[in-house]
């Protein structure tokens, strides 16, 4: 792979054959869904540091804060940086007067956009997926998300994947979220395949992390805006722009 793909040690490429599971994140590695939490958290965020009177949000602090990690965990790290204190407050808040209010204001953004727009996978991953399916690979998604089985049936791909672990599942088990390792090995047991046996696919710094610390076979980070240098910080085997890349 030529520096252009962002190749970052002198490991071998990947050999698809030598593992027999994959796990992917959805937001930003299979579905361009980023863009669509992006602009939910941007007004959101908007909204809340106006009636502040700071300063406006901005792009990097998605990638900073957000990017990755569970949604009130994320709203929790923002608010902290900005040195914004705010009460856990209760599951079902909706507004600004709490950690948890923000995050599902946030998330019902997030469906309305979700609703109006649909959303279609990269053309890239679903040439993969039908290349990992005609090789009978085992499939899962892990997700921070607890979106997850919704933004897969929009793009028609729910029947693609063994298993789903999203921030639903990881809340019903007890599951801590990405950076650490539990969602993504709890997918590898679903599927009966030990973490060495697995490759992961991650577009977070945070998810690189977590698919490190489980001890998976090869992690292949998708460089859809964090930096191909945080990723393999994180520790990417190999750094990507595109899934097509791997074909």
């Amino acid at each position: 792979m030529s520096a252009e793909h962002h190749a970052i040690n002198t490991l071998p490429s990947w050999d698809p054959d030598a593992y027999e599971a994959f796990l992917f994140d959805l937001d930003g590695v299979i579905t361009p869904t980023v863009d669509l939490h992006m602009r939910a958290w941007a007004e959101t965020f908007d909204l809340l540091f106006a009636e502040r009177r700071l300063q406006p949000y901005r792009e990097s602090e998605y990638y900073a804060s957000l990017d990755g990690r569970p949604r009130f965990e994320g709203v929790a790290t923002l608010l902290a940086a900005r040195g914004i204190v705010l009460p856990p407050g209760a599951p079902g808040d909706v507004g600004f007067e709490s950690v948890a209010g923000i995050g599902n204001r946030k998330n019902l953004m997030f469906t309305e956009l979700l609703e109006r727009d649909g959303i279609a996978p990269y053309p890239g991953t679903l040439a993969l997926l039908d290349e990992l399916a005609r090789r009978g690979a085992a499939l899962a998604v892990v997700s921070s998300s607890r979106n997850a089985e919704a933004v897969l049936a929009a793009a028609g791909l729910r029947d693609r994947f063994a298993a789903v672990v999203d921030g639903v599942v990881a809340a019903r088990e007890g599951l801590p979220g990405k950076p650490a390792p539990d969602t993504f090995v709890r997918a590898a047991q679903l599927l009966g395949v030990a973490p060495a046996r697995a490759v992961v696919f991650e577009d977070a710094a945070s998810g690189v992390a977590a698919a490190r610390a489980g001890g998976f076979g090869w992690v292949i980070g998708v460089d859809r805006g964090a930096g191909a240098e945080a990723l393999a910080e994180a520790g990417a085997h190999t750094v990507v722009r595109d899934l097509e890349e791997l074909m």
